[in-house]
């Protein structure tokens, strides 16, 4: 709460006592993960130029959270880096809903002339998008209509494409439909995880945004605008932890997409058992599969069930002949380790997979 109104009270008064007189159009910057800081950055670096018609009179993100175990509260990582920055902390606000009404109308106050979204992670309504004359322009990564929706670059792994990119769009009130003015294609390495193919896409679409905005502030790029192919969207939900079980009955391509999918959040856990035969004793591990890769089937020279190591990784057999290799994993409160490493704290136990 203390955050919370160092961020947010009494806004409307110290937004006047902050903006100084100038002939910059005022933008407002919505963001809240540290995906967004990227574009935040852009920003800020653009507008301080001397030939700059913009300036960045506000930012908006997310409310302080609870981390560490709910031990202490932080800001949002975009509030952070604003106040590293020296970014006035009156002029980041922080609202739990973008449809407050004191909310709404300190943005009002700002007299923004065009907003700016990247991951904020908030429904706007339509009282917001009508409060700045030129509109609001979302930095997605995707290529629109394609994966609408919370997890667009996790979906896209997760079905295994091979060319993503970043659209740069007027919002709407519908989800991610509004008209693109600029697109960037990027080629998805089969390797590649989430967390960073998602800082890939939103330095590129920083770049994009930078290179757009004369034309949104001349207004051309409303005229140019295109509508999106309703007819081709697809949507890309949020990620749930039910989700993150691996079923090595499936396609061994069709988990390491997954692994590249939830890395980062909420991660994909397996089951294993471990057998000590001299003991005759059965254990069950969960871990955290953290790097894989798919491998021949002729890797396979066990039990359908057995898991062996070869050459630094755990092989296991998947369906439709396919063959996992596990390169890292992670047990419940432990460090991230290789297979090698895992393999030498079962001291010759067999394991097999569930």
């Amino acid at each position: 709460l203390t955050l919370r109104r160092l961020f947010c009270c009494n806004v409307s008064a110290s937004a006047s006592a902050s903006v100084t007189p100038s002939k910059k159009k005022p933008l407002v910057f919505l963001g809240s993960p540290q995906v967004s800081v990227t574009v935040l950055d852009a920003l800020l670096k653009s507008s301080s130029s001397s030939d700059s018609n913009f300036e960045v009179a506000a930012i908006v993100t997310q409310p302080p959270s609870r981390r560490e175990r709910g031990r202490k509260v932080y800001p949002s990582p975009v509030a952070q880096h604003a106040l590293d920055r020296g970014f006035p902390s009156d002029l980041i606000l922080t609202p739990e809903r973008a449809g407050e009404e004191m909310f709404l109308s300190n943005l009002r106050d700002l007299q923004p002339e065009l907003c700016v979204t990247a991951a904020y992670g908030n429904i706007l309504p339509t009282k917001f998008l009508k409060i700045p004359p030129l509109g609001t322009v979302n930095v997605h990564p995707s290529l629109l209509p394609l994966y609408r929706g919370a997890a667009p670059v996790q979906r896209a792994l997760q079905d295994g494409v091979k060319e993503t990119g970043v659209s740069l769009a007027f919002t709407v009130r519908a989800l991610d439909a509004g008209p693109v003015i600029a697109y960037e294609r990027f080629e998805v390495d089969d390797q590649i995880k989430a967390p960073e193919l998602l800082e890939l896409l939103f330095s590129i679409g920083s770049k994009l945004l930078i290179r757009e905005l004369p034309s949104i502030f001349d207004g051309s790029a409303k005229v140019k605008a295109q509508p999106q192919d309703d007819s081709k969207v697809t949507l890309a939900p949020k990620l749930t932890p039910e989700e993150s079980w691996l079923s090595f009955e499936q396609d061994a391509t069709v988990l390491h997409n997954k692994v590249r999918a939830f890395a980062g959040w909420p991660g994909t856990r397996a089951k294993f058992a471990v057998i000590d035969e001299t003991a005759s004793q059965c254990d069950i591990l969960e871990p955290k599969i953290i790097t894989t890769r798919v491998s021949s089937p002729e890797k396979v020279q066990n039990e359908v069930d057995d898991i062996t190591f070869i050459k630094g990784a755990l092989v296991i057999p998947c369906g439709g002949c396919s063959t996992l290799e596990v390169l890292e994993l992670q047990l419940p409160g432990r460090k991230v380790v290789t297979a090698d490493a895992f393999k030498n704290g079962l001291r010759g136990q067999k394991l097999k997979k569930l």
